[in-house]
């Protein structure tokens, strides 16, 4: 099995049958890769490539349809190496919060070291509709399922907060971690992904940990069940809703509702007064930003308000610019570096007042909260996802996700 920080070479694979056939197949792999991440994909031609495998055109033809179906099993391959080493280093740690650490320090290392294949990863192959139904996506896809179901472990276990959807937090998490490679990629910040590593945990442990279960699961129970009665009391008239309906959506016993409310309509005025309260605490903070943490908050809904305003741009923007190595040296990008630097100052603001925590990293923060939005509008609008989801939800809930991980204090003491 090839290493965290092996070569780019193609080797045959264990099972293989190493003979001329596939020998070939793999130079023509390892060609592309070379040729492909330094032109780019429409600067490439496959008679450049057959001349670096040292084949003919026709013979890449045998093996690939195309270009395209070539420049998706580059990154394919690689993602079953990186799939097969990320179940092996994961099988001999038992504890969640460690098996997060190691998939984030997995990916940074893995990218750094294969650095042609990450930007043909990120940066030429997400900008195809068809790499979304390509077998090589399907090996992506295995790969974020293993990171969301170490998640939901987490919060099965009580160790990971549960009051936010896991793909959310896979999301921000997987974000975070492709904006940090994109960058290295581009931008000279930093000489490796990896280099973050402490940095990106940092800004995790504090959004998802939870600190203390007990009472974190309190709460959290009392959420599901205020959050299943407003789903019941929305979809049926409020004399047919049950409390055993309720109970059954919150995923707790009947006798557990009547520990925290007296009777059905003592829900009811429970979900009036807590979403009040909320939107007259939101309407007087409209007027005053001068919290840092309110700003923060304000900046990151007013970033996808002004991006989902024009969904046209926003999928230039996720499948054209950002994941293009020419924006980083134009105009453009200097006028959104000027945009993302707001970010930072909110950051570094709150850090001086003593309302962040010292130790964040306002760089890496800002890669958390551009790579959880990129991945959040690709699911919506690349993926399809928006019909079955609720983006204004997603989008608070985001939020959420986002301020917990730089607030000082407790991560399970959450400012609402």
């Amino acid at each position: 099995m090839e290493s965290v920080s092996g070569h780019t070479s193609y080797d045959v694979e264990p099972g293989q049958r190493n003979d001329a056939a596939s020998a070939t197949r793999w130079k023509i792999l390892a060609a592309a890769e070379e040729v492909m991440s330094q032109k780019g994909f429409s600067g490439s031609s496959i008679s450049e490539i057959a001349r670096r495998a040292s084949v003919t055109d026709s013979v890449i033809y045998q093996y690939f349809k195309g270009k395209e179906d070539l420049l998706f099993a580059v990154p394919g391959e690689k993602l079953k190496n990186q799939l097969a080493l990320l179940k092996e280093h994961l099988a001999g740690i038992p504890d969640v919060q460690s098996q997060l650490q190691k998939v984030i320090w997995l990916q940074l290392r893995y990218h750094d070291a294969h650095s042609a294949y990450a930007r043909l990863l990120l940066m030429e192959c997400r900008s195809f509709k068809a790499f979304y139904s390509s077998p090589a996506y399907e090996i992506l896809r295995e790969y974020t399922r293993i990171v969301s179901s170490i998640l939901a472990q987490g919060v099965k276990e009580g160790r990971f907060r549960v009051d936010a959807p896991i793909r959310l937090m896979r999301d921000v998490i997987l974000g975070t971690l492709d904006l940090e490679t994109i960058n290295a990629l581009t931008i000279p910040e930093v000489e490796s992904g990896e280099s973050d590593f402490e940095d990106v945990v940092n800004l995790v442990d504090s959004m998802i940990v939870t600190n203390s279960p007990p009472e974190g699961a309190r709460v959290n129970r009392l959420d599901a069940i205020i959050d299943a009665a407003k789903k019941v009391f929305a979809e049926k008239d409020f004399a047919k809703a049950t409390i055993s309906e309720i109970a059954g959506l919150a995923g707790v016993a009947d006798g557990t509702i009547y520990e925290y409310f007296q009777s059905k309509e003592d829900i009811l005025l429970s979900i009036a007064t807590n979403r009040l309260g909320s939107y007259l605490e939101k309407a007087a903070g409209a007027f005053d930003i001068k919290s840092p943490d309110r700003k923060l908050r304000r900046l990151i809904k007013h970033h996808f308000s002004s991006f989902l305003s024009d969904r046209e741009f926003l999928k230039v923007f996720l499948l054209r610019l950002h994941i293009n190595d020419r924006f980083y040296r134009s105009k453009a990008f200097e006028i959104f570096r000027s945009y993302y630097r707001l970010i930072e100052d909110v950051v570094e603001e709150g850090k001086a007042a003593g309302v962040f925590r010292g130790t964040v990293n306002s760089r890496v923060f800002r890669n958390m909260f551009l790579g959880a939005f990129s991945h959040m509008s690709m699911r919506w609008l690349v993926l399809r996802e928006s019909a079955q989801v609720d983006k204004m939800q997603e989008i608070e809930q985001v939020t959420e996700l986002l301020t917990s991980a730089v607030m000082a204090g407790p991560a399970h003491e959450r400012t609402q």
